[in-house]
């Protein structure tokens, strides 16, 4: 487990008040404005006029954009120190960036949730989508779990944690500063508690379903709520079904399906920590008669149960991101061509394989291209019948299209 700092040490320093008049000006090139002013929310280096002055500014510092002509774009953080330079806070130069407006935007991302779920259970903020770049918030009933992927949302970050506190009430505020993507911005690795107290696992409630949620030292979050309907979709088609959970971690697919009448769930994992979480589940809904979870590596023991004759009726790969950049998504094709050949052999005759792909570095098109060539190495022929990505708690922007990151496929062989 990561190391878990308090307030004091976490959140220190108070962020500035933004004044429009005194804030810092960045000029983009002549040509630099055409994809802001079409919508994009990123600018880049090479679209900077990157001087001394810009140079000089503290990473995440809040500037105006302006275009070379000196027209106000907007307002937005920056970091010249990265590719990505800019990130639009707001289309208005005008807007003072401060307490209200944090306010305002979680206000709005609450209202849609709100709408979208009966239970507290969601991910409240995803990024640009929600006019709020670099930051994630996921809610867990009273606990909460912020992320800030970028030097512009650390700044802010009093921010978010006051305006949480002020909507919400929470009981507790876990800032899971560790994601790889901050190594870009300058960033290190960094866990604490804000606000409250995390003395173990917290509870997630999910279809009528309770699963457990490691927000200090488990993956991303410690949940991936953006699977939701595609979890209750599979669970759907599990009635008396054999079922296999491939990169089960704390098991949701597999204990969904269990829930809804499976008649076996085999879930496998890497991680002990996360298949004790699985297991504490499944006997929390009262399935742990029908679910097995083992440690194994998913390649190794996928070969294994298909040499050994093994077959079910639905099988699931999930695996975590395959491709942490562009440079990584053509081994990342050969993988998930290669899951999709080893899961397709564990399936059934008329039984469904659905498989995933969390890397934003792929592109829909070429991961479907990955899965049939999988299933023709298989000897197997399919129709899809399901193209899914998150769900409408993770909201892609629309000139953003790295934010549908999530590509899933369910698909029915012969």
């Amino acid at each position: 487990m990561p190391d878990v700092r308090p307030l004091e040490s976490v959140v220190a320093m108070p962020a500035a008040e933004d004044d429009p008049v005194l804030r810092s000006v960045v000029t983009l090139l002549p040509s630099g404005h055409r994809r802001a002013e079409a919508g994009h929310p990123w600018v880049y280096s090479n679209e900077v006029q990157m001087d001394a002055a810009a140079k000089g500014l503290p990473p995440g510092a809040l500037v105006t954009l302006n275009r070379a002509d000196g027209r106000p774009i907007g307002v937005a953080t920056f970091n010249a120190h990265t590719l990505l330079a800019a990130r639009l806070l707001d289309r208005d130069a005008a807007r003072p960036i401060g307490r209200r407006f944090v306010l305002r935007r979680l206000e709005r991302a609450l209202r849609l949730r709100e709408r979208l779920y009966p239970s507290p259970y969601y991910r409240l903020v995803h990024a640009e989508a929600d006019g709020l770049p670099g930051l994630v918030v996921d809610r867990f009933g009273p606990v909460f779990a912020v992320q800030c992927n970028t030097a512009g949302m650390v700044r802010l970050q009093p921010l978010v944690i006051d305006a949480l506190r002020t909507l919400l009430q929470p009981q507790a505020i876990v800032l899971r500063d560790d994601s790889p993507v901050r190594t870009l911005e300058g960033l290190s690795p960094d866990v604490g508690v804000a606000l409250g107290e995390i003395g173990g696992p917290v509870a997630v409630e999910e279809g009528g379903v309770t699963f457990l949620a490691d927000v200090i030292g488990g993956q991303k979050t410690g949940w991936f709520f953006d699977q939701r309907d595609n979890r209750a979709f599979v669970a759907g088609l599990a009635r008396g079904a054999r079922v296999v959970d491939l990169y089960c971690y704390t098991g949701g697919f597999g204990v969904a399906a269990a829930c809804r009448g499976a008649q076996s769930v085999l879930g496998i994992d890497r991680s002990a920590a996360a298949l004790a979480l699985a297991a504490e589940a499944a006997a929390r809904n009262g399935v742990a008669a029908v679910c097995d979870f083992r440690r194994a590596d998913v390649f190794a023991e996928t070969s294994a149960l298909s040499r050994a004759g093994e077959r079910f009726d639905i099988v699931v790969a999930d695996p975590p991101a395959f491709a942490r950049s562009k440079r990584d998504a053509p081994a990342a094709l050969r993988g998930y061509r290669k899951l999709a050949h080893l899961a397709a052999r564990l399936a059934a005759p008329g039984g469904f394989l659905f498989i995933a792909s969390c890397s934003y570095n792929v592109g829909t098109p070429d991961f479907a291209e990955a899965v049939r060539r999988g299933l023709a190495d298989a000897g197997r022929t399919a129709r899809i019948l399901r193209d899914a990505g998150a769900g409408p708690d993770h909201p892609v922007h629309p000139a953003l299209p790295e934010s549908a990151y999530l590509k899933s496929l369910t698909l029915s062989l012969d």
